[in-house]
């Protein structure tokens, strides 16, 4: 355990740490976003179902709720620098796995081997941040951590673009996502150096030493974390399930190419590395964070009905000399605001309800409801666009989908209602920004 008589790191320190951690994620990022832009080719080239596209993703998912407690125990038990380098490795391994295909699966293996990896990956790099940021910084390194990660997906939709080549067919593709999951392992090991030279000359947070697994213990949490918690679900649940349909979307049912589509699905995570550091230093200047997830829910609410629905407006070029639908472009940008929103608080705000010695239990716990709701609705989707007859042709098959998606946003601003009401009562999250404020 660190001794809690040693000075902060530096800022050179933290920084440092903060950089080699986003860059793991990075990778990381990039090879969960890697499948959404082959979902056509698979499906013509392979003859996937939207079914069978969804399975992918719940595969992802299923195994992520397999291992996150226990991963959440593994990283308390021994530590963020070892946790981070092994889920990487599995990362890379999950990538090659995808790749070689050709049958469904080989790939739902890969699926399911990423899920192992890179969930509790994710875990172990916010426990890494909620021990080297304190206070007033918190939120800030957060933000910029999730901005850095998500040049990862934007990255990804980008390369139907900068590596449009490669989308001759289905596995290219996933060959170069293989190649920038080696970014997190080299990141990984870089920051597994970083902390092993600053421990013992740093206070690093205390650190959890259990001497066994108590799965009883992960439930004793305040209500307020669990109302973050079903917060959580459904806003990542309704996220990451339309990105991962969402350039097959654009095509099919808006008309564009896969060059522009990837574009335009890139605004939402390129929107969001812009705006989460600085939703991050705001929410750490002013507190009130159930406030903030209260209007980050309400915007949500009505941006799948206006996809769906308004008519498309002019078009607008974007670089590359491609256009896209001004109505779409506003919708996506708005959704990307209201992705880099919530997100900078969402995390932040477990680290001010639970103490810092079960962070790593507390987090885990947390990705794990989330996993449940994103192990559901890609199956959910795409059984309502198999349904619907989802094509070129047919449009309008894309409908029930995005009523299920403004659905799951109804339950979220019912969720920010209950943790905004919460967070008048004592040791509730709006009490404990007014008493750091103070």
């Amino acid at each position: 355990m660190t001794n809690p008589a040693l000075p902060r790191p530096t800022p050179v320190q933290r920084w440092t740490a903060l950089l080699f951690v986003s860059l793991a994620m990075f990778g990381n990022y990039y090879v969960y976003d890697s499948l959404g832009p082959v979902v056509d080719l698979m499906r013509s080239q392979l003859g996937f179902t939207f079914a069978q596209i969804g399975l992918l993703s719940t595969a992802y998912s299923v195994a992520a709720l397999l291992v996150l407690l226990i991963g959440g125990w593994i990283i308390d038990r021994f530590g963020t620098r070892t946790a981070l380098v092994v889920f990487a490795a599995i990362c890379v391994v999950a990538a090659a796995l995808s790749a070689l295909g050709p049958d469904f699966e080989t790939i739902l293996a890969g699926r399911f081997l990423l899920g192992l990896g890179a969930e509790p990956m994710i875990v172990a790099a916010t426990t890494v941040l909620a021990r080297w940021f304190k206070g007033s910084e918190l939120s800030l390194a957060f933000g910029l951590n999730l901005s850095i990660s998500r040049l990862g997906s934007a990255s990804a939709d980008w390369s139907t673009g900068f590596a449009a080549p490669l989308y001759a067919n289905w596995q290219d593709p996933l060959w170069l996502a293989t190649g920038v999951a080696g970014i997190s392992v080299a990141a990984a090991m870089l920051y597994w150096a970083h902390e092993k030279r600053v421990e013992g000359r740093a206070h690093l947070g205390q650190r959890a030493e259990p001497d066994a697994l108590r799965f009883g213990q992960l439930f004793r949490f305040p209500l307020s974390y669990w109302y973050v918690v079903a917060l959580c679900v459904v806003f990542y649940a309704t996220v990451f399930p339309f990105r991962g349909f969402a350039i097959n979307y654009f095509q099919q049912a808006h008309g564009l190419d896969r060059a522009a589509a990837g574009m335009l699905s890139s605004v939402l995570p390129l929107a969001a590395i812009i705006a989460t550091p600085l939703f991050g230093l705001w929410v750490d200047r002013v507190g009130r964070r159930s406030t903030f997830l209260a209007a980050g829910a309400l915007a949500m609410l009505p941006l799948f009905l206006a996809v769906t629905y308004l008519p498309p407006g002019p078009d607008v070029p974007l670089p590359g000399g491609r256009v896209v639908p001004l109505t779409l472009l506003a919708c996506i940008t708005l959704f990307g605001l209201v992705f880099s929103l919530l997100p900078a608080v969402l995390w932040p705000s477990v680290a001010q309800l639970v103490d810092e010695t079960r962070l790593g239990s507390a987090y885990a716990l947390m990705t794990f409801c989330q996993q449940i709701g994103m192990a559901a609705v890609p199956v959910v989707i795409g059984a309502l666009n198999d349904w619907g007859g989802a094509s070129p042709e047919n449009p309008a098959g894309y409908a029930p989908g995005m009523w299920f998606y403004t659905a799951m946003g109804a339950i979220g601003v019912g969720f920010a209602w209950l943790l905004w009401r919460a967070g008048r009562g004592p040791g509730a999250l709006h009490s404990l920004d007014r008493a750091r404020a103070g």
